[in-house]
């Protein structure tokens, strides 16, 4: 019997070199969800950044409203929401609107926010951020259940608060908590009953706390009376994909390095070491990255699944490594070859073409004797006259043969 079926989407950061025009390069990321449709993608996770430069969007809300009228299926979520830059019924009201809008496409990420650039410029303290996004989904959750709150904490104040929509999607949009490497997020996961989106799946302090990450969300629903769902669970790594790891390796020189930048001397999170040594070795020798092929990407996968011990859906953490052609031959042979291996699309066909090889003598017999049997009752009843010398060959060999 099969389970479910594992998913598979984009995080979109998005990330962006400091050198293109930036207008195209938020239409470029419109149009990877566009492609990310038609191939099938089932998620794509929009992110929201304020400072630094290389990570554009700012409001997932409004690229999410945008890209919904030019796709047809596939899901939208804020990857994510931080939840300290906003009041809790302001960003409750633009999500359920967006509900409305999508017919329940959307789903609702949220974390603390992650660039402290970002809460330095609206006087937000870094040591309180964490302590905000708790008060924050303390009433996100039961605002977006349509239910009517009242809270009062240093930051906001709700009276009587409630949504003028009743929510589209039932009891709610879906709502799931991002999570690294610290137990905050699993914590506010399982305390609320929501999924948990863990984004830096592949790198070593992440890949680590993954089992670990799950038991607290799991202790922490129990003691709050939820349970955890694991198909809810979304693990996030990088990965380009070509026909070899010689032809992914030079993809990828086209951008990894401003990525590398980025994280060594701006965000402040080293994600391969900056000694000297090829940077691409590093990224695949420490499991953080997949710069190969199709193999190479069920591999990780594997990898993810028995370290987990299960997860819904898999997130390509989106990096513009790779020029745009590239790039996009690179989501495009995920969905190709490596969605179907992880989603079992194949099984029945292949047992299908086996068993239809095992049985072609059998087949291929009861076809030589319904046509055998139509050319001798030709003959009994017009002659050879008009049967050609070959059909006559066949017909005599195949009648020696019985």
């Amino acid at each position: 019997m099969l389970g479910n079926k594992l998913r598979f989407g984009a995080f979109i950061a998005p990330f962006h070199a400091m050198d293109e025009n930036p207008t195209l390069c938020l239409e470029r990321d419109l149009e990877l969800v566009q492609w990310m449709d038609k191939l099938g993608f089932d998620e794509a996770w929009i992110g929201e950044h304020h400072s630094a430069g290389f990570e554009l969007i700012a409001s997932p809300e409004l690229f999410i409203a945008t890209v919904a009228e030019r796709t047809r299926n596939i899901r939208l979520g804020t990857g994510v929401s931080s939840l300290p830059y906003h009041h809790p019924l302001m960003l409750a009201d633009r999500i359920n609107q967006l509900d409305h809008i999508t017919r329940g496409r959307v789903m609702f990420g949220v974390g603390p926010g992650a660039l402290p650039s970002d809460a330095f410029m609206m006087g937000i303290p870094v040591a309180k951020q964490r302590d905000r996004m708790d008060e924050a989904l303390a009433v996100l959750v039961p605002l977006l259940r349509g239910e009517t709150v009242s809270a009062s904490t240093e930051w906001f104040e709700l009276k009587d608060a409630r949504l003028q929509m009743t929510p589209f999607s039932r009891p709610s949009v879906e709502i799931t908590v991002a999570s690294q490497v610290s137990p905050t997020g699993a914590q506010a996961a399982g305390l609320h009953g929501l999924g948990l989106l863990s984004i830096g799946a592949t790198s070593t302090g992440g890949f680590n706390a993954l089992a670990s990450n799950w038991a607290i969300a799991e202790e922490a629903a129990r003691a709050a009376g939820n349970t955890m769902d694991r198909n809810q669970w979304r693990l996030v790594g990088p990965m380009h994909i070509a026909a070899t790891r010689e032809q992914a390796r030079a993809d990828v020189q086209f951008g990894l390095h401003n990525w590398l930048h980025y994280f060594r001397d701006v965000a402040a999170l080293p994600l391969a070491p900056d000694d000297g040594t090829d940077p691409v070795d590093a990224l695949i020798a420490n499991g953080m990255a997949v710069i190969g092929t199709p193999d190479d990407a069920v591999a990780q996968i594997e990898r993810l699944q028995a370290q987990s011990g299960g997860f819904g859906a898999f997130l390509l953490m989106d990096h513009n490594w790779a020029s745009w052609d590239a790039k996009r031959r690179s989501y495009e042979m995920l969905a190709r070859y490596v969605m179907p291996r992880l989603q079992n699309l194949n099984d029945n066909r292949i047992a299908s073409i086996d068993w239809a090889a095992k049985n072609r003598p059998e087949f291929i017999g009861q076809v030589q004797a319904a046509v055998g049997a139509r050319i001798v009752g030709h003959i009994a009843a017009k002659g050879t006259d008009n049967i050609s010398p070959e059909i006559l060959a066949a017909l005599a060999a195949a009648a020696k043969q019985a």
